[in-house]
């Protein structure tokens, strides 16, 4: 069955397995049942992707961590390989080393790295076809982390429930030959796998980014989502127009950007909690409906996944460039917030509060995300959800109600059409407090005025950055979003005590919190995943601070945990540097 192993062994608590091949050979698939099975068999998992824009062919990808701790960074490492097509080692190129453990075919591969030889496409074929080679490869791997077989076959006969038994019993097939096969490489000792197993995990959850934006708007009280599907923000409405009877949610697949905006700010205005979701080129579209909800004051959510621009860019791979789009988009002068979460955990967290802060103040919030969180994976233990709150600030109108009456903190009572006696009024047009178009030049400063005043109170409510790390550092690391993780376990890596994090959840309003944390820093160093650093930019109009270093990438991945780690130490600031 196996010819020409190689005599590779490990021996540590974090593994990294990679599984390459084009577009159609059912990577997705393999990606989902491993990460599921390996979670219930009680290892702590982390994957993500990375995949080319195409329907077939090319070359894409999956990483899956496999600990005995937490983890939900990704590495640059390789330790297990299954290639499942010749261009599969070529693509990966410097990410394999000479401690790579390859699984695969060799007469297929055509490569002179050593290889331990699996006939993945004979055995595949001898079941009913080479569709059954990636459920083979599961079993490969199942088998060389001692995960349990009745929960590997349960779970491959629920996912593939659907298709039949003849199906399943295929599947079934193919996963214990693969099986046999993981388990004679352990036991050769060919291959040394052991990871502490932790029975608690088996009851955590396993969430992508996108489901937990999803859970997070549910969580919010959100009844109403509209979109357009652009990859990589498409799972968000997925997930809700699945769940939507369950919820109470509509869920509308809109014509196109523009109505989706629109519908948003429209269901917000008659009552609904509405979500509107997006990438880059479609906020694009999205603009003119954020100034009406500016203008209005209408709450609105929006989820902008961020994916590398301009234009189509590249629509399957990650980037941090949309950060001032949000900050500046929609025409004229109005009071917005932008979360920016960095983890599953606060992807929930963030939008659930977005939702509240939208009704409280009657603005746009915005919950950036980009391609790397929303389509990565890790167990988190359940949410606790008995403490959260929907909180509405809608009241009653009654006979005379001013829709936009100017008051102290800029934030007039919200009234919606039929609660209530009194009219409520709205109009894009500059408007008077009943909400009639007016063209009074001393009201039109009043109104501009009113509405900016919400800032000082959004500024109050900022979330603070948070600083990882001693409180009394020499070098402060600064960043957002989906750089955190990553930072955050590259940083444990160099050890350092006088080097902690500053985490911006939050990016705007800055939060006044920041300038302190930067005034005390010896050296400031931002990590972005943009070419222009625009937290940093931010950072430096809001604060008048500037950063000694700036890591900066943008060629569409992700950083990983030993590029930062190397990057940090070539400016000076490793435990020996």
């Amino acid at each position: 069955m196996m010819n020409d192993p190689s005599d590779i062994s490990k021996d540590k608590d974090d593994y990294c397995i990679v599984l390459c091949g084009a577009a159609g050979q059912g990577i997705q698939t393999i990606e989902h049942i491993l990460t599921r099975v390996l979670k219930l068999s009680g290892y702590h998992v982390f994957a993500t992707k990375e995949y080319m824009s195409r329907i077939r062919g090319g070359s894409n990808s999956t990483e899956i961590r496999v600990s005995s701790r937490r983890v939900s960074a990704f590495v640059n490492r390789i330790d297990i390989l299954i290639p499942l097509d010749k261009k599969a080692i070529p693509h990966l190129g410097k990410k394999i080393n000479t401690e790579t453990i390859i699984l695969g075919e060799k007469e297929k591969l055509q490569t002179d790295r050593e290889i331990i030889d699996i006939p993945f496409s004979q055995i595949a074929a001898e079941i009913g076809g080479q569709i059954y080679a990636n459920v083979l490869a599961i079993g490969v791997i199942a088998g060389i982390f001692e995960c349990e077989m009745d929960i590997l076959e349960g779970y491959l006969a629920s996912y593939f429930a659907k298709k039949g038994e003849d199906i399943i019993e295929k599947n079934r097939e193919a996963v214990k030959k693969g099986f046999e096969i993981g388990t004679e490489l352990m036991k050769s000792g060919k291959i040394h796998v052991r990871i502490r197993k932790d029975k608690k995990v088996q009851e955590e959850i396993l969430l992508n980014g996108a489901e937990a934006v999803a859970l997070g708007s549910i969580a919010g009280g959100c009844n109403f989502i509209s979109a357009y599907p652009m990859s990589p923000s498409t799972g968000v409405l997925v997930f809700l127009s699945q769940n939507a009877g369950k919820f109470g949610i509509i869920a509308e697949q809109a014509e196109d950007e523009i109505s989706a905006i629109n519908m948003a700010v429209g269901a917000w205005y008659a009552g609904a909690r509405a979500l509107a979701s997006t990438s880059g080129g479609g906020f694009a579209l999205m603009e003119e409906g954020i100034s009406l909800a500016g203008m209005t004051e209408t709450p609105v959510v929006v989820h902008l996944a961020q994916r590398p621009g301009p234009a189509t860019g590249l629509p399957t791979r990650t980037e941090q460039g949309d950060l001032e789009l949000a900050l500046y988009s929609g025409h004229g002068e109005f009071p917005r917030a932008i979360f920016s979460p960095g983890t599953i955990e606060d992807a929930f967290d963030l939008t659930r509060r977005a939702f509240n802060l939208a009704d409280k103040y009657q603005v746009p919030v915005f919950v950036i995300t980009d391609q790397y969180l929303i389509d990565s994976y890790y167990n988190i233990p359940p949410p606790d959800i008995s403490g959260l709150r929907v909180e509405k600030h809608v009241v009653e109108s009654t006979k005379g109600y001013r829709r936009y009456e100017i008051t102290a903190d800029g934030i007039s009572p919200r009234g919606i059409p039929g609660f209530g006696s009194g009219l409520v009024a709205v109009d894009s047009d500059e408007h008077d407090e009943a909400g009639h178009i007016t063209e009074d030049l001393d009201l039109r400063v009043r109104m501009v005025d009113k509405r900016l005043k919400k800032m000082e109170s959004l500024k109050r409510d900022a979330i603070p950055p948070e600083l990882v790390g001693d409180e009394d550092y020499k070098t402060l690391i600064i960043c957002w979003g989906t750089t955190f993780p990553i930072v955050q376990e590259a940083v444990n890596k160099l050890g350092r005590e006088d080097m902690s994090i500053l985490y911006f959840r939050q990016v705007y309003p800055v939060p006044d919190k920041a300038l302190t944390y930067l005034e005390r820093a010896g050296q400031r160093v931002i990590i972005e995943n943009n070419a222009t650093s625009q937290l940093g930019r931010l950072l430096k109009l809001a604060t008048g601070m500037d950063m000694d270093h700036k890591i900066l990438k943008y060629n569409g991945m992700p950083f990983s945990v030993e590029e930062i780690a190397e990057k940090l130490k070539g400016m000076g600031v490793s435990k020996n540097g």
